[in-house]
């Protein structure tokens, strides 16, 4: 008890703390709150926002995110119940009162769609696929599907020939376009 006394820790504080930092260390994801979800997306795209007021598009960017947007719930039904608030940017209290009214309307569990909103990570870009880009350019950059002059521009290879492709280069030797025998003639005539 003389430890306690002089301000030094006991051990017997320690024990807990570290199966607290192996529970911490067991449950890799951490749990973000339906709040504070809402306050990352209300500063989403908004440098003066203080995350205590959503706007329109930055919820439906949040519920796009969280896949609540579908064929069930449009943009359009989003936007009809969030302006019935008439403000541009409504609190958590209004938002929570904006969400319960659409499950309603929809025939959607409240409980899915916060658990969805709470779910879907941090605000970003989602992810654009390559797939269609890349066969517009392979279908553009295919020669063989070329004709007429445009197949001139490039070569065997298909890599392009450059100026050379695009304009008709003048022989300025002196010679006429048919001749054959170009440089046989000898300077002893």
């Amino acid at each position: 008890m003389s430890e306690a006394a002089n301000g030094s820790p006991s051990p017997a504080p320690e024990a807990p703390a570290a199966e607290l930092a192996q529970l911490a260390l067991e449950d890799e994801t951490p749990k973000v709150s339906f709040a504070d979800q809402f306050k990352a997306f209300s500063k989403f795209g908004d440098t003066k926002s203080d995350g205590k007021l959503i706007t329109l598009s930055q919820s439906d960017k949040w519920m796009k995110q969280a896949k609540v947007i579908d064929k069930k719930i449009t943009t359009t039904d989003t936007g009809i119940h969030f302006k019935k608030f008439k403000a541009m940017k409504i609190s958590l209290a209004d938002y929570n009162k904006f969400l319960d009214d659409l499950a309603k309307t929809k025939k959607v569990e409240l409980a899915e769609i916060k658990q969805k909103l709470a779910g879907c990570g941090a605000p970003g870009v989602a992810s654009v696929s390559a797939g269609k880009a890349a066969a517009a350019v392979d279908r553009l950059t295919d020669t063989s599907k070329y004709t007429g002059s445009h197949k001139e521009r490039f070569d065997a290879t298909g890599k392009g020939k450059g100026i050379a492709g695009r304009r008709n280069l003048v022989d300025d030797s002196g010679y006429v376009s048919g001749y054959q025998h170009k440089d046989t003639y000898d300077g002893a005539h």
